[in-house]
């Protein structure tokens, strides 16, 4: 064997070996959507990692077009089911929406006020941020991650900044502050509840609202989250122990997000009025708790946004974990992501017409 031939046949050889993997591991990732975490927790790390998965094996499948690859074809049957996912992730300018909104709904993961502007403190960003909600003009804005100092008097301080709004919330007070689920809904309140996740900070609230003809009950929610920072993963790379205890605190946000996915389903399914729920999820498109949530719901995204639909900003445009589900028997008008910056996520606002219906 010639030398050119040697190099031509290991280049063959990698790049099979390379589009095998891939292949594997975007397999992989459509099967989160299967295996319950609870069980199976590493399926939603592939779920997580979909979208780098899908760019890279469709660059080895166009390049494998290029190379007339004996690959191409095992690279074009493991991207034929993304046609189903890749639109919860993207979704074309061309769409057009009909209808008059009756109802404006907007969920924004606040952070605690800990991002944005590092030279404000954290009621300043509070009050920029409310100021921001205001202009909105939203009917229903839910806030995860809300917070306020101890000093601060809490009704008094939504009372200033929300004219208009009835505030509904559950907050965890230490000595810092008050940290939690805060509903705003300028539409009268008939009726609220928590569901408060064991051995977990996180919660969801809901709240009755009334709208012209209907009731419609809101579930505010925020799961599990990772707590870890980007910054935490780049020092987990060089660090043994520190690199477990990010595991660590993976497997368990991730195998707790389906149990608390399941009581919010269950005070779901008792509910005498069509719901929403909406918030930060913490998980991604490609995960079984979003199917098992969208059950019986639309994605406001996939049915009205257009665009990337990514939440996460220092991920952008990847990451998508901050969501409203609606009723199929409402309709979405329209769905955007905001471009507020006060926060490490970005907002979500959808608006609809027809409001659910008050039997089930």
């Amino acid at each position: 064997m010639t030398e050119k031939k040697k190099r031509h046949w290991l280049s063959r050889l990698s790049f099979g070996t390379v589009s095998l993997v891939m292949s594997v591991l975007l397999v992989l990732s459509y099967c989160s959507v299967i295996f319950d975490p609870a069980k199976f927790w590493l399926f939603t790390v592939f779920g997580f990692l979909y979208p780098l998965f899908l760019v890279i094996t469709l660059v080895l499948f166009l390049w494998s077009l290029f190379r007339r690859s004996s690959m191409r074809g095992l690279l074009l049957l493991v991207l034929l089911p993304s046609i189903f996912f890749a639109g919860r992730y993207y979704q074309p300018h061309w769409k057009q929406l009909e209808g008059e909104p009756a109802l404006k709904v907007l969920s924004y993961n606040v952070g605690l006020f800990a991002h944005g502007d590092k030279e404000q403190d954290r009621v300043a960003l509070a009050d920029s941020v409310s100021a921001y909600l205001m202009r909105q003009d939203a009917d229903i804005i839910c806030l995860q991650e809300f917070y306020l100092p101890s000093k601060i008097h809490l009704d008094q301080w939504l009372h200033k900044h929300f004219p208009g709004y009835k505030a509904e919330y559950y907050v965890l007070t230490g000595k810092s502050g008050h940290a939690g689920n805060l509903t705003l809904s300028r539409r009268p309140v008939v009726a609220r509840g928590k569901e408060v996740f064991e051995k977990s900070t996180n919660m969801a609230i809901w709240t009755d609202v009334r709208l012209d003809s209907s009731t419609v009950r809101i579930y505010n929610c925020h799961f599990e989250s990772y707590n870890i920072s980007l910054g935490s993963l780049v020092k987990g790379l060089r660090d043994d122990a520190f690199r477990e205890e990010i595991g660590l605190k993976m497997r368990r946000s991730i195998r707790e997000r389906p149990r608390q996915v399941a009581e919010v389903l269950e005070s779901v399914n008792k509910a005498p009025v069509r719901s929403l729920v909406l918030g930060d999820f913490n998980e991604t498109p490609l995960s079984y708790t979003y199917f098992r949530l969208l059950r019986g719901r639309h994605d406001s995204f996939v049915k009205a946004g257009k665009g990337f639909g990514a939440t996460y900003r220092p991920l952008w445009p990847f990451i998508r974990i901050d969501y409203i589900l609606y009723p199929k028997d409402i309709h979405a008008v329209s769905f955007e992501v905001g471009d507020a910056t006060y926060s490490d996520h970005f907002p979500v606002i959808a608006t609809y017409y027809e409001a659910a219906r008050d039997t089930k």
